[in-house]
């Protein structure tokens, strides 16, 4: 079976970037994809912000292998220069359906027939882009926790209309990028991860617009409480909160009043979260 060696990551968010980067730091050779020059002048910031990561993190890093992973990422605001030579292509775009099929369909016709597409969506069903990929046996949900380097699971989920040998030749690619593969047996919006945070993440927004606790005082209670070393709303920091925000404004009543919050009183203002220095909480260094 042929191995991934060339890989194209649409979106140099958060995790997109990370995914680009664990790649490359793993030997692929990569291309970041972005809808501008200056989105990706960005990038490649936040990309020597991981090398850095990584040699403070990842045992082995410092010794030169953070640095080589720059080498083999490369840059592009023009989709089909991105996508000319590549063995996959991994979606990152923002959590919006319509994105995300507009995405696809452009993707669709300027991409090689060699190519697999992979949706990194962290709730919506990959049914719901299929059909606009024009290659539903090449397509399917690979999705990455944050801090993929640390949180190393690759969540692989296929369609009805998923061709196996696709779906095995993913599988193997996570596992040669570092990471744990998650096969999932059947679709299921969320995958296993989300299925069990986004519930717990929707609890603690629901605590804070009913007036019943303040972020702090629901993170304090969670760590206290359980253990973990962090509460849902620093969790939403390093989430991003116009993830958050999109997430919350498809759920129910509640959950659209958390999303109006959210959008008032941090993206509007320019908190987005760990990414930006400020979100529920400041982040300094």
């Amino acid at each position: 079976m042929t191995a991934i060696t060339k890989v194209t990551v649409l979106g140099t968010g958060v995790l997109g970037s990370q995914i680009a980067y664990q790649s490359a730091y793993h030997g692929v050779d990569v291309v970041a994809y972005d809808i501008s020059d200056e989105i990706l002048d960005k990038a490649k910031v936040r990309f020597a912000g991981l090398a850095e990561t990584y040699k403070a993190e990842v045992a082995g890093a410092a010794d030169g292998k953070a640095d080589d992973a720059l080498t083999r990422i490369s840059y592009s605001s023009d989709l089909g220069d991105a996508v000319r030579d590549a063995d996959l292509v991994v979606e990152a775009v923002p959590e919006n359906l319509d994105i995300k099929r507009d995405t696809y369909t452009r993707l669709g016709e300027v991409a090689p027939a060699k190519t697999i597409f992979a949706t990194n969506s962290s709730t919506l069903l990959p049914s719901d882009l299929k059909d606009f990929t024009g290659r539903p046996e090449k397509f399917l949900a690979l999705h990455f926790a944050n801090h993929v380097w640390a949180q190393n699971t690759a969540e692989v989920m296929g369609t009805a209309s998923t061709d196996p040998e696709v779906y095995q030749r993913v599988v193997d690619f996570a596992t040669a990028i570092g990471m744990v593969p998650i096969e999932i047996r059947k679709e299921k919006a969320g995958y296993v991860l989300n299925s069990l945070l986004v519930p717990f993440l929707s609890a603690a927004g629901e605590l804070l617009v009913d007036g019943i606790a303040d972020p702090e005082t629901v993170d304090k209670t969670w760590r206290i409480g359980t253990g973990a070393p962090l509460g849902p709303f620093q969790i939403y920091d390093i989430v991003g909160l116009t993830t958050a925000y999109n997430i919350s404004a498809a759920g129910d009543e509640t959950q659209q009043r958390f999303a109006r919050h959210i959008k008032e009183n941090y993206i509007d203002k320019g908190k987005l979260g760990v990414a930006t220095g400020e979100g529920f909480y400041k982040y300094t260094g």
